[in-house]
């Protein structure tokens, strides 16, 4: 039986990030044929060239996705190596192919702030998917790494580097005011990305500096089932030795936690911080 579960999880780890490319390039089309494309609203990235070039010129989003590929491919492959190439090849093919597969869908609206919104929830949705897969659209995530090692600029700077100079070329050709919605659907964006890939179960972090410590630990342990760690601290004032308590819990043990604490020595200093993702026991597993 544990052969055939490994047999089964070797299978699903082998076609998971094809599977998860494929699923969010579709979702990403959603967002981009449904919303972006006929809004003219060119949020960053390799897809909002194609929306310029497609308004402009009227060539085809996927072909602009598939062809400014092509010399980001061979660059990396050869200053980079080939692993960045192959994490990519599958999100950019299939995010080009469905973009000009499902070209008839229909235009959901045509308010320029819904259609940000929309498509920028949309569009977020589909890079996590991608994203959580292990693979790649290729266009800016390649072009950024590019950057970083030709001129030594961190990754987050060039793809906000890129992006920008997208959306203001798409202000000199559209419209300022159609640039400032691309900013707003790339915010929204960026900020589903994190949902998808981190989820909503924000956990909380907190530090308990107390001289009951192993007490403590033990009604944590006891009560709330949580793991904690006992880390070794020094009073800055007293120079005395002090332990200082970590444990990770939900939203809704927080109230149980101080509730402990404070029972057992109500002088204990603890501090609570947000933690929006936790692998481990307990938690969500890698």
């Amino acid at each position: 039986m544990k052969k055939r579960e490994k047999v089964f999880q070797g299978i699903l780890k082998a076609i998971w990030p094809i599977t998860g490319s494929l699923l969010g390039a579709l979702v990403m089309t959603l967002g981009l044929n449904m919303f972006l494309i006929p809004n003219k609203i060119a949020s960053g990235g390799v897809s909002g060239l194609g929306i310029i070039l497609f308004h402009t010129f009227n060539i085809p989003v996927g072909l602009t996705i598939l062809l400014s590929n092509i010399p980001l491919f061979i660059a990396a492959g050869k200053f980079l190596g080939m692993k960045f190439v192959v994490r990519s090849l599958a999100g950019t093919f299939f995010l080009s192919a469905f973009v000009e597969i499902l070209g008839f869908l229909p235009v959901l609206t045509t308010d320029l702030l819904l259609a940000s919104i929309y498509g920028g929830i949309i569009l977020g949705v589909g890079l996590g998917l991608v994203f959580r897969s292990g693979g790649s659209t290729g266009g800016t995530a390649l072009a950024s790494q590019l950057i970083k090692y030709f001129f030594g600029l961190s990754t987050g700077q060039s793809l906000l580097g890129i992006d920008f100079i997208i959306i203001a070329l798409a202000g000199l050709v559209f419209s300022a005011e159609l640039a400032m919605y691309a900013l707003i659907s790339l915010f929204v964006t960026s900020k589903v990305i994190d949902f998808v890939q981190e989820g909503l179960g924000f956990s909380k972090a907190c530090y308990i500096i107390s001289n009951n410590g192993p007490k403590i630990a033990r009604a944590i342990l006891t009560d709330l089932d949580r793991g904690v760690t006992v880390l070794k601290g020094e009073g800055g004032f007293t120079g005395r030795e002090k332990d200082i308590l970590l444990c990770v819990v939900s939203q809704a043990e927080v109230s149980s936690l101080k509730r402990i604490v404070w029972n057992i020595e109500p002088d204990s200093f603890v501090i609570v911080s947000n933690v929006h993702e936790v692998l481990g026991e307990g938690f969500h597993r890698p």
